[in-house]
């Protein structure tokens, strides 16, 4: 395999900026194609550009001056990127792995129909009048996601009945947008709880997981993981391990795929959604493992073995830090890292309510301890809480 010296990132938000951090101390140059100048990478990264990553010239021309193209986010077109391909630039993922991040309904087809692995119930749906027949087959309510586009509870419905069978077709993102929208239909899944769990695979197929993590969410963004993901049994962890390797190596992929999951009561598991970057439920690695799963996705797209994934201590959680009260989060940084044992992560954005600021993570061998002293950081960053308590540390 040729080496890698030059990795390109298409994307500016603060996973490109935390990849950036990784690849200094593996030696590789980084360029960036960014949304704007003012971005969450390009505040940090050396080597900006800023364009329209669907446009083909632009997005050709900064791939040429790269050895491989990575991404900060799913968007770009995937009929751009073969292109890429058969120019013969290296991207990783690929398209034919990406495309099942971006299409919630290729996703289900590929994953349920032909690999047979735990989904829910599920259908393509073109109308109203589809999704309505649907929900009245498998009971309500019901889940409606758009196919492409959504994220962070955008495009997501949960519906309780018929009546609001037309709510995607007149709500949802691609309409806006004067667009066709295609909507997926799913069962509501009555889980007990969320899990996520992150694999990494190079091009030669060495591939690694990370501990499960329990993620919880609210108004559809994930607010916090706990890793490994409490009472859980080793052989049940090892289990969804597995799933995540089976699938990063089914669909080809290079580099991180996060599998998000929805665990039943009963303990069995379906899966829910697959991103093929760095995620937000993988950032506790940063601080809380071995090696974490952004130098892993950098190691992978390079063509370097995989680093371990184990954790650095018996429990970790990290608590996303949304935009709140508190617009000036360096003004509160200091209460905050008084805790000797407590890590921050800020993104360098400009403050607007309910966006992703900045994540913190707290470790140690007490989980109700670890849990604690991660939410009330965040609480105090985003000014739910003036008060910092001392720890006697």
């Amino acid at each position: 395999m040729e080496s890698v010296h030059t990795v390109g990132i298409i994307g500016g938000g603060q996973l490109a900026r935390m990849m950036y951090e990784s690849a200094i101390g593996l030696g590789l140059e980084v360029k960036l194609l960014a949304e704007g100048p003012d971005v969450s990478a390009a505040e940090v990264v050396h080597d900006v550009t800023v364009g329209d990553y669907t446009d083909p010239a632009t997005v050709k021309a900064f791939a040429r001056t790269v050895d491989v193209v990575t991404f900060d986010h799913e968007h770009v077109p995937t009929e751009l990127l073969s292109e890429l391909q058969r120019d013969g630039v290296a991207v990783r993922p690929g398209p034919k792995a990406l495309v099942y991040a971006q299409d919630k309904a290729l996703m289900r087809m590929k994953l349920g129909d032909e690999l047979g692995l735990p989904s829910p119930k599920w259908r393509i749906c073109d109308d109203a009048a589809a999704l309505a027949e649907f929900g009245n087959e498998i009971g309500w309510p019901i889940i409606a996601k758009e196919s492409r586009g959504g994220y962070d509870g955008h495009g997501v419905w949960k519906l309780d009945g018929p009546g609001a069978a037309s709510i995607p077709f007149t709500d949802s993102l691609a309409v806006s947008a004067g667009e066709q929208v295609q909507i997926l239909a799913e069962e509501f899944v009555d889980f007990a709880r969320e899990l996520s769990v992150i694999a990494v695979r190079n091009p030669d197929g060495e591939a690694v997981a990370y501990p499960v993590s329990e993620t919880v969410q609210a108004n559809g963004i994930c607010v916090e993981t706990t890793t490994p993901a409490p009472m859980m049994s080793s052989d049940h962890e090892a289990e969804i391990q597995a799933l995540a390797l089976h699938i990063a190596k089914e669909l080809d992929v290079v580099g991180v795929l996060a599998v998000e999951l929805m665990e039943r009561p009963g303990g069995e598991v379906v899966i829910n959604e697959l991103a093929m970057r760095p995620h937000n439920t993988g950032h506790w690695s940063i601080d809380g493992a071995t090696t974490s799963q952004f130098e892993n996705h950098l190691r992978a797209v390079a063509g370097l073995p995989l680093g371990w994934t184990e954790e650095r201590q018996p429990w970790c959680t990290m608590r996303n830090v949304l935009g709140g009260a508190r617009k000036d989060l360096l003004a509160a940084l200091p209460a905050v890292l008084g805790d000797g044992g407590l890590k921050v992560q800020l993104y360098g954005k400009a403050w607007r309510q309910g966006r992703k600021m900045a994540h913190v993570t707290a470790y140690g061998a007490d989980l109700a301890d670890v849990q604690e002293r991660a939410r009330a950081a965040a609480h105090y960053l985003m000014g739910d809480d003036d008060v910092m308590e001392d720890d006697g540390e």
